[in-house]
């Protein structure tokens, strides 16, 4: 394949990678100069008229898909026996290589990139297309950490005759929800389970089920619980292990309803990463057993066996009599009874009595102050202060308490304590990389990395129109989260005019000099014949002098040729007939042809004949118009005039 050139466009420069369905290979488009990966189906699969109707269709579907977190296809075509989808080169790694890399990753970072993966979804799913092969090797990471997910709608052309012909395509089987498995209906819950399962190998490093064959991890998918992220890692939040055994529950109806839902929980994580904010309640717990069918006969045995061991033990207990054990039952209750009224008498004393016998103070506004400020405030008071928690705050400095339990001039006694809430800072985010984006996918991109949309303001560059042209902050900054991030976008090309000068009546290098002069360009050079114009020089333009035009603007010209000389005429041979005076008696007559040219006469033709013949044939060669006249015994017989 190295060097083939498919649809007369894409050369193909390498391989770079593959999978169960396709080989992916890196190639040029000769048409926009840019590096595309294109992917080609395996040989095994070009002769399942199935499978390619569906993946055409599904792959169209894909293309029309536009997201800054999807894979861009540009061109699906087919060539010969390949058949192959071009596809946005993406110059960076696929997830499971960063998560080999990485051992596992952090609660962070995992948050960060299954957001982008989730919105990815949430978009494909809007125009009614599911993946159905959402894992690892079908994420890429760019080198600026953005998330691209590739293989759009392409898994469902995937069909159980395909399915056995490889390994590979069948190895999917690790992400893949019960209901995949069991071969039945999926739909966006479907992605969603197998998004779950990715960030489970994120966060933990490993996968949930894995066994010797592709079935065996199937039938643990369908019937073994998934271990809790925690039970393997406890220092996991447990928000994000709720996010994932909430996404990754064998029943659909336990799961979100949509990716949305999810995204709006892992958006919660992201801004509470250490507390416990997302509700989700483990079914598990409680969870529906099938029981086997039981035969009745058995069951009459059973229950007459149950009878006489009954019996059987009640009849080796000693017979009591009940009512001397309920008359002490009550008895102690109401000991029980009296001690408990006794005992908050006592406490209600004691407690009233400290009120009245101790002096009460005012609270004072601990807000805006540092701990150690507050601390002092509040010994001179007699308060005790207690930091109940510690939040991010875009207001106050860190160390600074944001929030008191008791408000600023509250009576409470002396002694009493009073819980504070102290500002971890401003929480910070990365700013991404912008620059060289539409518009529309930098807002995306600023709201994923929860930045706001600054000031954006427009100019010319030769970038297309809309890209970002720089960005303030900078990328990979670390800022205080919803800062806001400015950004210029390009106008395109800036448009000056000029004036076209005269160039008629010039040569052609004096028409180049007034041009460069003028910032235009000399265009298409024609010639003409022009007897009013001498050669070389130039008599048409097409702008007229002094019309307004953008600059480097291509002018044609039209130059002389001269005067057209007239063509030298050709001789031409033409055959003539003519017809013998008659006679009652066969004689010779005296036959002469001459032609008459201008003044030059000449004769073509002399011969004697027999009037028995009838007619005779000449050829005369002649240019233009010619006289033709015959004689016969020496008188003028036939004229005729004849243009050559």
């Amino acid at each position: 394949m190295i060097g083939k050139i498919l649809g007369n466009r894409y050369e193909i420069v390498e391989k770079i990678g593959g999978g169960g369905m396709a080989l992916v290979y890196k190639a040029k488009c000769k048409l926009l100069n840019r590096f595309v990966a294109i992917k080609v189906l395996r040989q095994e699969f070009v002769n399942d008229k199935e499978f390619i109707d569906k993946f055409n269709r599904e792959s169209q579907a894909a293309a029309s898909l536009s997201h800054p977190n999807i894979v861009n296809i540009y061109d699906v075509g087919k060539e010969d026996d390949i058949y192959y989808i071009v596809m946005e080169y993406i110059n960076g790694k696929t997830l499971k290589q960063y998560i080999k890399d990485n051992n596992k990753i952090d609660p962070k970072k995992t948050l960060n990139i299954t957001i982008q993966i989730a919105r990815a979804l949430e978009h494909a799913h809007k125009n009614n297309i599911i993946h159905r092969d959402i894992k690892p090797q079908n994420i890429m990471i760019t080198e600026e950490s953005q998330i691209k997910v590739t293989d759009f709608g392409i898994a469902r052309a995937v069909t159980s005759s395909t399915i056995t012909q490889t390994n590979s395509v069948i190895g999917s089987v690790h992400y893949s929800s019960p209901e995949q498995a069991k071969g039945v209906y999926t739909d966006v819950k479907s992605d969603i389970y197998s998004l779950g399962i990715v960030m489970y190998e994120m966060i933990t490093g490993k996968l949930p089920f894995d066994g010797e064959s592709p079935i065996s991890v199937a039938l643990k998918h369908i019937q073994d619980e998934i271990k809790s992220p925690r039970e393997i890692d406890n220092s996991i939040p447990i928000n994000i292990d709720k996010i994932i055994r909430k996404a990754t529950q064998k029943d659909k109806s336990l799961r979100y309803d949509n990716v949305t839902e999810m995204l709006d929980d892992m958006k919660l994580a992201k801004s509470n990463i250490n507390s416990d904010v997302i509700a989700f309640k483990d079914f598990e717990e409680n969870a529906t057993q099938v029981l086997p069918s039981i035969d009745e006969n058995k069951l009459k045995e059973n229950n007459i066996k149950t009878t006489r061991r009954e019996k059987n033990t009640n009849s080796d207990k000693p017979k009591k009599n009940k009512k001397p054990k309920k008359k002490k039952s009550i008895a102690l209750l109401a000991i029980l009874l009296a001690f408990l009224i006794t005992a908050g008498a006592l406490a209600s004393f004691f407690f009233l009595n400290g009120i009245l016998n101790n002096d009460e103070v005012s609270v004072p506004n601990f807000v805006g102050k540092t701990l150690e400020e507050a601390k002092l405030e509040a010994e001179e008071k007699g308060i005790e202060l207690l930091v109940s928690k510690e939040e991010f705050s875009n207001e106050y400095e860190e160390g600074v308490v944001i929030e008191q339990s008791k408000g600023e001039g509250r009576k409470i006694v002396e002694g009493s304590t009073v819980e504070v809430v102290l500002s971890k800072g401003i929480e910070t985010v990365t700013v991404p990389k912008i620059t060289g984006q539409y518009s529309n996918n930098a807002r995306i991109l600023l709201n994923d990395a929860d930045l706001e949309e600054g000031e954006v303001t427009q100019e010319f560059s030769e970038l297309p129109i809309n890209i970002v042209i720089s960005q303030s902050p900078e990328p990979g900054e670390e800022v205080g989260k919803e800062t806001k991030v400015n950004y210029v976008v390009s106008k395109g090309p800036e448009t000056k005019t000029t004036t076209v000068p005269a160039l008629i009546g010039s040569n052609v290098d004096s028409a180049k000099n007034s041009l460069r002069a003028y910032n235009l360009q000399l265009g298409k050079i024609d010639y003409k014949f022009n007897e009013d114009v001498p050669e070389g020089i130039i008599f048409e333009q097409s702008y007229n002098s002094g019309e307004e035009v953008e600059e480097q603007t291509k002018v044609d010209i039209v130059i002389s040729k001269g005067k057209e000389s007239e063509p030298e005429p050709k001789d031409v041979t033409k055959k003539f007939e003519f017809k013998l005076p008659e006679s009652d008696e066969d004689k010779d007559v005296k036959v002469e042809v001459f032609k008459i040219k201008g003044q030059q006469r000449e004769k073509v033709y002399d011969s004697t004949l027999n009037t028995s013949e009838e007619k005779f044939s000449v050829d005369i060669t002649s240019q233009g118009k010619t006289t033709i006249i015959v004689y016969y015994d020496g008188k003028e017989a036939i004229t005729k005039e004849e243009t050559f």
